[in-house]
């Protein structure tokens, strides 16, 4: 069956370019405030895409578009495999190797960044395209599931095969070159199995150069894009959504740029030099299925209380897991049981939490164009990852770790003001 393999492909290059790539440049002397700088710009593709999610409506098929974006991908991880500059041990160890030789793989990934964002547009629209209501349910909780095993696959295979492969090869391009042709060879199978399984579920509806109606079919759906936007922002208390939307994920948003660096990083620089494996091992595995527990024990409770009873304590569990990093950057602690219980701690809030940001996004996308507004929010939900990890780096690199988690600290004052502002039906959520 092709849903398991289609959701499987749409997490992998997002956590390659999101979450991958920020070990390998730490690992390969880039400094913290470039890595955030960065790979923070990477993020911008998921952050623009309902921009261009139109032209995949109006431009051949939605099997058509994930078939070439696999392929691209694929070749993505190839070229991104053999543009890695092949840096000295001593640069590498100094910590300051300059972006400037990062140049062509930060090109790259950008290309591979815009291709995993349109597959996903194109991904979502075929799921709903090819099955039936009863299908589409029934395998609702499979997609995510195997989206889930390519956070696992992604934050912690992949980053324990370069852990092993940089002590095998004492070579940390040489191990990050391997490890990236994996993943191609993988999107390769991949891509190549889908040729054959996803079914033609639909016809080429329009193309650009098209007749008369495919001049109605593209004008129209241009049409319906300006309009979802002003709807969208004809809303009521739309710039109170907009804030709590940029502003609730503030604390996370600083904390997850710095996260691996922090691990990585040696005691005498304020990490906790902890090796590449090891930081897989703790984030690709305790750290995913906290978030995944935290995501479930919020989905019960939110269908119990509704989202108005569930804002408080779900904020609290976004903003209170955070003390755990600042206690991490105090102590340093040399047990990797207490490194693993602190992240367990931070990820199980931060899912349970996330929950009460999801069901607003969902509450505040009801009615006309729900779909197309709700990809409005996922827009501005990514804007604020995107943001704030940019400055992290060269904030953590002039405050230190300790005063960079106190930082962090304080921003969860945010997440308490804007969680104040909003308003929501207290009905709403609540299983009935």
């Amino acid at each position: 069956m092709w849903v398991p393999t289609l959701y499987f492909a749409e997490g992998i290059p997002y956590f390659i370019v999101n979450v991958i790539s920020v070990i390998m440049f730490k690992n390969m002397g880039m400094s913290n405030g470039d890595i955030a700088m960065y790979t923070g710009l990477l993020y911008l593709p998921w952050t623009v895409k309902p921009l261009w999610s139109p032209f995949v409506d109006i431009i051949r098929t939605k099997r058509w578009w994930i078939l070439l974006m696999q392929a691209v991908i694929a070749v993505s991880f190839v070229l991104a495999a053999f543009s890695l500059p092949r840096t000295s041990c001593e640069t590498v160890s100094g910590g300051h190797t300059p972006v400037s030789l990062f140049v062509v793989t930060l090109v790259i990934f950008w290309i591979t960044a815009f291709a995993s964002a349109t597959h996903d547009i194109a991904a979502d629209g075929y799921y709903m395209l090819a099955l039936d209501q009863g299908q589409q349910s029934f395998f609702v909780g499979i997609r995510s599931t195997f989206y889930r095993c390519a956070s696992i696959f992604g934050q912690g295979v992949l980053v324990v095969i370069a852990g092993l492969l940089e002590t095998y090869y004492g070579d940390v391009p040489k191990a990050w070159t391997v490890t990236l042709l994996v993943c191609a060879v993988l999107f390769g199978a991949v891509f190549l199995y889908h040729v054959f399984s996803l079914p033609r579920a639909e016809k080429a509806v329009s193309r650009v150069d098209g007749g008369s109606g495919t001049s109605r079919s593209a004008s129209g759906i241009m049409r319906e894009f300006g309009r979802t936007f002003v709807t969208f922002f004809s809303k009521k208390y739309v710039w109170t959504a907009i804030l709590f939307m940029l502003l609730y994920r503030l604390p996370e948003a600083f904390l997850v740029k710095m996260m691996n660096p922090f691990l990585l990083d040696p005691l005498e620089a304020g990490g906790l030099g902890l090796s590449t494996e090891s930081v897989g091992i703790v984030y690709g595995t305790v750290g995913v299925a906290a978030l995944t527990l935290g995501g479930i024990v919020g989905g019960i409770a939110a269908s119990r209380w509704g989202l108005k009873k569930s804002l408080w304590p779900m904020a609290a569990s976004m903003t209170l897991p955070c003390l755990t990093f600042v206690y991490l950057s105090m102590a340093q602690p040399g047990s990797f049981f207490m490194i693993n219980l602190c992240v367990f701690i931070e990820q199980f809030g931060y899912g349970f939490g996330f929950t009460a940001y999801m069901l607003y996004l969902i509450y505040f996308s009801q009615g006309e164009f729900k779909t197309a507004h709700y990809s409005l929010c996922t827009a501005f939900m990514a804007l604020s990852m995107m943001l704030p990890g940019m400055v992290a780096g060269y904030l953590q690199e002039w405050l230190g770790y300790v005063g960079f988690f106190w930082m962090v600290i304080v921003c969860c004052l945010a997440t308490v003001a804007v969680t104040l502002c909003i308003r929501v039906d207290p009905s709403f959520g609540k299983k009935r």
